[in-house]
């Protein structure tokens, strides 16, 4: 507990000379009459009252005191604190294009991947991590962040159709290489989702790979689809149907940007495959954060001046009962 104004606690050295003002008065206000003995009274009993002769001063002193603490505002856990922790930097790339609202995952396959990597990201409080999400274009939809809440909001309300479709994965790679390459992290990682080819934007997959490598940035690249064929959404004057069609995931090129970055390429066929990778991609290497804690203070004069309230009212109570004096 600490104090906002802690120099009124010196208005306790009050008591003191309330105290040994106490003392004389009593040493000479006290009545007095001549006897020749007080030998027939030595065999009274002593009352209780003459126990509790001192009690309401030293309930006042007490009150006194509550009230003085109370003035100068005690305080509960108002401090910070920096620890070392284990964090890493990584950038989540993820393809919205309208091939991932394909069936073969539930309910589709982009919200399992949205799913799947709030879980991972709320199991890593400590690491930096933004989010970039790529189609025919890519966009930095979070810039590296340790608040979490922001991020996974951004993250619930990524869709398909929010960028021009296709699937330009060099140009979703690059775009998170330039944002993760400044991060203060010793170990940089990419997380990369597709569930199909490249076919659009400027930057060649391999070439954005080098780049990474370059950076000393690895590269985590993920194929969602089953195998064989899928649901996928397609477009009719009559709207939107879901028809057949075969799963083409380019896991060569995934393969090949993996290999070069020091990363791995790994399949997710269903969601529990998916929630599989994230756990070994959560076993990466860490390195030590240093991180800055703040515990919000309590204000804690209420008791004190409750308690100064008490003991004032006990006081009078007692004063006018069974310690009244009487003239």
């Amino acid at each position: 507990m600490i104090f906002a104004n802690p120099a009124y606690l010196w208005l306790l050295l009050l008591i003191i000379p309330l105290i040994v003002w106490y003392i004389l008065k009593q040493s000479k206000g006290d009545a007095t009459i001549e006897l020749s003995t007080t030998m027939p009274f030595d065999r009274l009993p002593i009352s209780y009252k003459s126990y509790l002769r001192h009690f309401c001063f030293v309930l006042k002193v007490l009150a006194l005191c509550s009230l003085i603490i109370a003035i100068a505002r005690p305080q509960l856990t108002n401090s910070w604190s920096d620890k070392s922790t284990e964090g890493i930097d990584i950038v989540m790339a993820l393809d919205i294009s309208t091939s991932m609202l394909a069936r073969d995952f539930s309910p589709n396959r982009v919200e399992a991947a949205k799913d799947v990597a709030s879980q991972f990201i709320s199991g890593r409080p400590y690491d930096n991590i933004g989010l970039v999400i790529f189609a025919g274009e890519s966009f930095t939809m979070c810039p590296m962040t340790i608040d979490h809440a922001v991020l996974l909001n951004l993250l619930k309300s990524v869709e398909c159709g929010m960028l021009e479709d296709r699937t330009a994965i060099g140009d979703g790679l690059a775009t998170a290489i330039n944002r993760i390459k400044e991060g203060p992290a010793k170990s940089k990682t990419i997380i990369l989702l597709t569930d199909g080819t490249n076919n659009a934007g400027d930057i060649a997959p391999i070439t954005a790979a080098e780049i990474a490598s370059t950076f000393g940035i690895r590269v985590y690249t993920i194929g969602v689809g089953t195998q064989g064929e899928a649901l996928y959404p397609v477009q009719t004057p009559y709207g939107i149907t879901y028809q057949k069609y075969p799963v083409e995931i380019d896991e060569t090129t995934l393969r090949s940007i993996a290999q070069k970055t020091g990363g791995e390429y790994f399949r997710a066929t269903d969601k529990g495959a998916l929630e599989e990778i994230f756990n070994e991609i959560d076993k990466l290497e860490k390195t030590k954060l240093s991180v800055t804690q703040y515990s919000k203070k309590e204000e804690a004069f209420m008791p004190w001046i409750l308690l100064s309230f008490v003991l004032l009212c006990v006081n009078i109570i007692l004063k006018n009962t069974i310690l009244k004096n009487i003239p």
